[in-house]
């Protein structure tokens, strides 16, 4: 039976960080299932980084149809998780059903990937002990959320701490399915 991959994120993901490890996952034969807090055609958007800024820039990208709520997601079915950034994150880690999903696949110790702001989707769980002793990256304005967490905040761009796959941003994201790849062969 084909590996499954479940990636929670809702409107305002980053476009490459929801396409990238989509279509990758594909690629390997793997199913690959969308999951947002309701059904629905989510809208992405491109975050770019201009010299002189000190953020990024946003713009509106790409549709991407989620095939099931986060209500009906039963994670035992599922092999691996990730969640992409953008902004999403900020959004969804308010939504009453994803704790318990997250929390299924850190207890189960399934393959976690974690990029850009996903981070911020652990803020949702109560508990905090799976980050203790932990090292977890993500963009640099979450550094704050990841230490809040309990976890380390590496100097790298890249990490894989045991299950756990984060990466810095979008540009990380070769590497990022490289090692989450790995993992969930």
């Amino acid at each position: 039976m084909s590996k499954r991959v479940l990636i929670v994120t809702g409107d305002a993901a980053e476009v490459l960080e929801v396409y990238y490890p989509y279509y990758r996952i594909q690629e390997e034969g793997y199913e690959a299932v969308i999951a947002s807090p309701q059904v629905k055609a989510l809208h992405t958007v491109c975050h770019d980084f201009i010299e002189g800024w000190d953020t990024y820039t946003e713009k509106p990208a790409h549709l991407l149809q989620s095939h099931v709520a986060f209500a009906d997601v039963d994670p035992s079915q599922y092999d691996a998780l990730i969640i992409p950034g953008g902004r999403a994150p900020e959004y969804i880690r308010n939504d009453k059903d994803l704790p318990a999903i997250i929390s299924h696949f850190l207890d189960a110790d399934k393959p976690v990937g974690s990029i850009c702001h996903g981070a911020q989707v652990f803020l949702a769980l109560k508990d905090r002990s799976y980050f203790a002793g932990k090292t977890l990256t993500a963009y640099n304005a979450c550094r704050l959320e990841v230490e809040s967490l309990g976890a380390k905040y590496p100097e790298g761009t890249l990490h894989v701490d045991g299950k756990l796959v984060s990466g810095h941003a979008w540009p990380d994201l070769p590497g990022f399915m490289r090692e989450f790849l790995k993992l969930l062969r």
